[in-house]
């Protein structure tokens, strides 16, 4: 299992960015993210515990159920069921206020299971990918909260 962190300061207020960051259908202004799509509402908020999401990025396709909403502090996740498939522990992102905006920290831990090749795999392919679409997403994010109109 390979632990992926991303982290980034973006300067809006830390209820947009948590707002933001959460509605995945937002992703989709990002050039790697194809399709996103909120199949089942969480029980407290859309985006809220027991929702279901579906991801279609260029790194493949990914069925994510929220497992932890307290905004906006912090949202989990994990993924169900991927294309190609992963093991997957943990998704998690977490929100602090910081002088000049809000301060995002994305960690997923995860693992291409292929016997023998799977940590290799893992280590020097899912992660760099991986990282980059985390960083492309909190750019567009970035960009999408700080433009002046």
């Amino acid at each position: 299992m390979e632990t992926m962190t991303v982290e980034r300061v973006i300067a809006a207020p830390i209820k947009d960015v948590f707002t933001w960051l959460t509605t995945t259908t937002n992703y989709t202004v990002s050039p790697l993210i194809l399709r996103c799509r909120l199949t089942r509402r969480g029980e407290s908020a859309p985006y809220g515990v027991g929702a279901v999401r579906s991801h279609l990025w260029l790194i493949g396709w990914f069925r994510e159920r929220i497992t932890q909403y307290d905004p906006p502090y912090a949202t989990e996740y994990v993924v169900e069921r991927s294309l190609p498939p992963s093991r997957h522990e943990l998704g998690r992102m977490t929100f602090t206020e910081v002088d000049g905006g809000t301060h995002v920290r994305w960690t997923t831990r995860a693992e291409i299971p292929v016997p023998l090749l799977g940590t290799f795999l893992t280590r020097h392919l899912a992660r760099p990918v991986i990282t980059r679409t985390f960083r492309n997403i909190l750019d567009t994010a970035n960009s999408a909260l700080t433009q002046r109109p």
